[in-house]
């Protein structure tokens, strides 16, 4: 009986040679031994069967994920939604942790100040020996903001420091940071370039793209930059496809709401008109979080004077002038993806009826399932769904991400 090396075995049974050595270690081939630090497999030996294809096996080999400012959820959404195992959520909004733990039935959370946060004394107590594969969030952005005069030393631009330290305590395969584009040039690039020096000292491969969520089936021009990191190989980001999802498309098909005001939970009207809405409405039943504001008539009257895709601009001089116009007289768009969801409740309306959306349409045009339940007031209810990032956005990315991880398996 003659033997062969774990590169070898790797090219016949079209393996990577790291799988080799693991089925090796785990005592999965017959009659194999060691020979300093290289493995001797008899070269009569027979593939294993990949254990990580049997249904009761396919939990414990999902990637583990901790969300750092996980809000509601989204990013954890579509990394879970991906084929990934989300284990802890962490942020300093109670509500929204709330809604977290509903939605995320599977991981823990914490609900504290990261910059006191540490893997040993916090995070381990909470997982256990659970391993930790990739770590993914969004550092608050309002300190990121280009709007009004900022100072590099403000305490909200140095919240990236603290997620950087856990990376570091940590040493995920791979992590996720998302923020607005500004943050690329926010003092000169010099928070960017710091971002990129800390990871590529710690031995990650990082790269960084802004994205525009509508390239990703989500019916929102919403832009927001990903910094990727990876320990071994280099990140691709997702295709993107310009087959855009518009504001009827997402929307049409849940109660218009024109003769009541609606509720936390009510029936469905009619059914699903496209592939869409299908999506969304996948394992629910009911629709939640679809209440109406009341509107005054004069409110509404005025509402009903801006076409749909239009603004403040196409209201009449005397109405223009009457008030402090902006953006939150934007009308939606019907055939176009919507313009930012953000965390006010009174900057858009429905493309059709004379209201600002529901918490539940702002959730459809962010892309979050039916069945996905936001807790709390409306006010804070309206700013969950604003924070977050889009979960199909996010599940772009982590597909990505899983493709990595399993080439080294």
């Amino acid at each position: 009986m003659g033997f062969i090396t774990a590169s070898q075995a790797a090219t016949i049974w079209h393996l990577s040679q790291r799988r080799v050595q693991i089925l090796c270690s785990e005592g999965r081939i017959p009659g194999v031994f060691k020979l300093g630090e290289n493995w001797a497999i008899p070269d009569s030996a027979i593939k294993p069967a990949d254990e990580r294809l049997k249904n009761s096996n396919k939990k414990q080999l999902k990637p583990n994920v901790i969300d750092l400012f996980c809000g509601a959820g989204g990013l954890s959404l579509g990394f879970e939604k991906a084929g990934c195992n989300v284990i802890l959520g962490i942020d300093t909004d109670v509500k929204a942790l709330e809604t977290f733990e509903l939605n995320h039935k599977n991981a823990k959370s914490i609900c504290g100040d990261i910059t006191q946060i540490s893997y040993k004394e916090d995070i381990k107590p909470i997982i256990g020996n659970k391993g930790i594969d990739v770590i993914i969030g969004g550092p608050p952005c309002q300190g990121m903001s280009l709007s009004g005069l900022r100072k590099i030393d403000d305490p909200r631009n140095k919240l990236y420091l603290s997620y950087i330290r856990l990376v570091d305590e940590i040493r995920p395969k791979a992590f996720v940071i998302e923020n607005v584009p500004g943050l690329v040039g926010l003092f000169g690039g010099k928070i960017k370039d710091n971002i990129i020096k800390k990871f590529s000292d710690m031995g990650y491969e990082i790269q960084y793209k802004i994205l525009c969520a509508a390239d990703y089936g989500v019916p929102q021009m919403r832009k927001r930059v990903f910094f990727v990191g990876y320990r071994e190989g280099k990140f691709e980001y997702p295709i993107e496809n310009k087959k855009y999802i518009s504001c009827e498309m997402a929307l049409s098909d849940l109660p218009p709401l024109e003769t009541s005001f609606g509720s936390e939970k009510m029936m469905y009207e009619t059914e699903a008109q496209n592939d869409y809405q299908k999506l969304m409405r996948l394992k629910s039943k009911y629709v939640y979080n679809h209440v109406a504001a009341k509107h005054s008539e004069k409110v509404k009257h005025i509402i009903s004077l801006v076409p749909a895709g239009g603004n403040y601009k196409d209201l009449p001089e005397e109405l223009k002038n009457s008030r402090n116009f902006h953006v939150a007289w934007t009308r939606f768009p019907d055939n176009k993806p919507a313009p930012t969801i953000d965390t006010g409740h009174r900057h858009h309306f429905h493309y059709k009826y004379n209201r600002v959306p529901t918490v539940r349409e702002c959730a459809r045009i962010q892309s979050f399932p039916d069945d996905f339940i936001f807790l709390g007031s409306k006010t804070q209810q309206f700013r969950q769904v604003g924070n977050a990032v889009p979960p199909l956005m996010a599940e772009a990315i982590a597909k990505q991400i899983i493709k990595l991880l399993e080439k080294k398996l």
